[in-house]
């Protein structure tokens, strides 16, 4: 068949596959911190599947873990490290309810 007698077809773009960022010898567990802490956000938010580019299972064990090593209290709840150094740098001044005599 010619070329020019072919139908169009719609050009598929090849793209390159990104490695899963979880290895095969990485255990998803709730001591496993170093591993836990990349998917949390700054802000100490649990990152979305397709930020993570993880799979359904992949992100349900990874969920599951950040919540059990944060009631063990392995895992802050919140990042406040930005909070508190703003609040501390913010001087308090002295009552301001003295009454003037």
């Amino acid at each position: 068949m010619d070329k020019s007698k072919q139908p169009f077809r719609k050009f598929k773009r090849s793209f390159r596959r990104r490695l899963p960022p979880i290895g095969s010898g990485d255990q998803i567990n709730y001591r496993n911190i170093s591993l836990i802490s990349r998917f949390i956000s700054e802000k100490g938010k649990i990152l979305s599947r397709r930020v993570n580019r993880l799979t359904l299972k992949q992100q349900r064990l990874i969920t599951i873990a950040i919540k059990q090593a944060r009631i063990l209290s392995s895992l802050p709840f919140r990042n406040n490290e930005k909070q508190l150094d703003r609040a501390e740098s913010i001087p308090r001044t002295i009552s301001l309810r003295t009454k003037k005599k």
